[in-house]
């Protein structure tokens, strides 16, 4: 079996866990209460509301202009794959008959979110997406001076009072819930335990830093030339350091702390969340 084949094998397999879970989501938890998320799953869930149209058919009658968008956005493989994980979720919801799982509503919150992030992370790590709002978000971002992040926060607010006039605040806020546990648990699917984070470690003793980093650790470093001094005071008086950068994994950065501390207690570290990071000799993980 070929590697693209197998790698086409493991996205079918993770967008298909995608979509069942997104439909536990929805069928077990947030349908039944009345409740919400944000992006274009919360204008689905909004309009079945409203309206009391088929839930089913308003997720692909509202993903369909956003899977047009995917495809100059993205590409024509990514249109595809999101239309017919689209048509699977919604085939999903027609035909397995989830139970309703509680009527609580802080667990509805919590868990609804939790298991809608799981589906639509599997489904970003399988090549589609189930919620197309960072796609609207990309092709607006072109055109206006806002971030991403911004234009989601925007529709994201939209959503949430529109669901606030007409069907009472304490489901609005129970729904911001909802959107926050997803959020964070499909940056937790697609990140995993092996978010990178880059370090940099500024210390007298860097010589025998970069070699137990490389040595010990295993990590790939960069070297940055600088000086350290310039304390109030003896402003004058610097010295020239090797600042050391590299890029490690959450599960190592403890170790990496304890590794420094041993060699030099006094030394400036600080870290920064990296979103994405290929090459080197970083793991392989997951396309997504």
């Amino acid at each position: 079996m070929g590697t693209t084949t197998l790698k086409n094998i493991i996205d079918a397999i993770s967008t298909i866990a995608g979509i069942l879970f997104c439909g536990f989501a929805l069928k077990g938890f947030l349908v039944p209460n009345q409740f919400f998320d944000g992006g274009v799953t919360g204008i689905s869930l909004l309009l079945h509301e409203l309206y009391h149209w088929n839930i089913g058919y308003v997720i692909v009658i509202v993903n369909i202009p956003f899977i047009i968008m995917g495809a100059f956005q993205v590409n024509k493989t990514f249109a595809i794959r999101t239309f017919l994980a689209v048509i699977g979720l919604a085939l999903c919801l027609h035909f397995i008959p989830y139970p309703q799982i509680t009527s609580d509503k802080l667990l509805v919150s919590i868990f609804g979110g939790v298991f809608m992030g799981l589906g639509v992370g599997l489904a970003i790590r399988g090549g589609c997406a189930l919620d197309g709002i960072e796609v609207l978000a990309l092709y607006t971002g072109k055109r206006i001076s806002f971030t991403i992040s911004e234009i989601i926060l925007g529709i994201n607010i939209i959503i949430f009072l529109i669901a606030a006039i007409k069907l009472g605040l304490p489901v609005a806020l129970y729904s911001i819930l909802t959107y926050y546990t997803a959020s964070r648990t499909i940056n937790f699917v697609i990140e995993g335990i092996e978010e990178y984070t880059g370090v940099t470690i500024i210390s007298g003793q860097s010589e025998k830093i970069k070699e137990q980093l490389v040595m010990s650790l295993g990590r790939g470093i960069t070297v940055y030339k600088g000086e350290r001094g310039f304390m109030k005071e003896n402003f004058e008086m610097s010295h020239p350091v090797d600042i050391v950068f590299t890029v490690v994994t959450r599960m190592e950065l403890r170790r990496l702390k304890n590794l420094v501390e041993v060699i030099d207690p006094k030394a400036f570290i600080f870290t920064s969340l990296i979103k994405e990071a290929a090459g080197g000799i970083l793991k392989r993980r997951a396309r997504h």
